[in-house]
C-alpha cells in the first residue's frame, strides 16, 4: 500500500471509531504526544485544545452523549515527505440524541488539517486541527 492510501486509511479509521464509541482506538491513533485542537468557522484562537493519548481518550468519549454518529469522509489531499505529510479532509458528522422525548440531529461540515508522522512503519496523527465550517442541528423523526 502506498503512503497516501495508508494515510486515507488512518483518516478512515478515525471516524470508523468514533461511530463505534472506541475512544481507545481512536486516541490510539495518534502520536503519544499528539495535539488535537477545536476551531470554530474562521476563529484565531482554538475554542478547545486536546493534548497526548489519554486526554485524547477522554475527550473522544464525549461522543457517547449521542445515541448515534455517522462520520462521512469526503475529499481529501495528502503531501507526503519521507516519514511526515500533511493533509486536509472533509467530513460531515451526524448525530443524533433525544431530548425531552423529541430526536434531534445535529450536521456538522468539518475540515481537518493534519500533519502525519511514520512511527515504527505505521501512519499516526502528529496533530489534527478540526474546524467546524457549520452546524445545523434540527428535530428528527424516526
Amino acid at each position: 500500500m502506498d503512503d497516501a492510501s495508508a494515510i486515507r486509511d488512518l483518516v478512515d479509521a478515525y471516524a470508523r471509531l468514533a461511530d463505534r464509541r472506541d475512544a481507545a482506538g481512536q486516541a490510539a491513533l495518534f502520536t503519544a504526544d499528539a495535539r488535537v485542537e477545536v476551531y470554530e468557522g474562521d476563529a484565531a484562537e482554538p475554542a478547545q485544545v486536546v493534548d497526548g493519548r489519554a486526554d485524547l481518550a477522554e475527550s473522544f468519549g464525549v461522543l457517547r452523549n449521542y445515541e448515534r454518529t455517522t462520520h462521512f469522509n469526503g475529499q481529501s489531499t495528502v503531501s507526503v515527505d519521507g516519514d511526515r505529510a500533511t493533509g486536509e479532509a472533509y467530513c460531515l458528522a451526524h448525530h443524533l440524541w433525544t431530548e425531552d422525548g423529541q430526536r434531534f440531529l445535529m450536521v456538522m461540515s468539518i475540515r481537518y488539517d493534519d500533519v502525519f508522522v511514520r512511527e515504527d512503519g505505521c501512519w499516526l496523527f502528529a496533530s489534527r486541527k478540526l474546524i467546524i465550517d457549520w452546524v445545523d442541528r434540527r428535530p428528527s423523526t424516526p
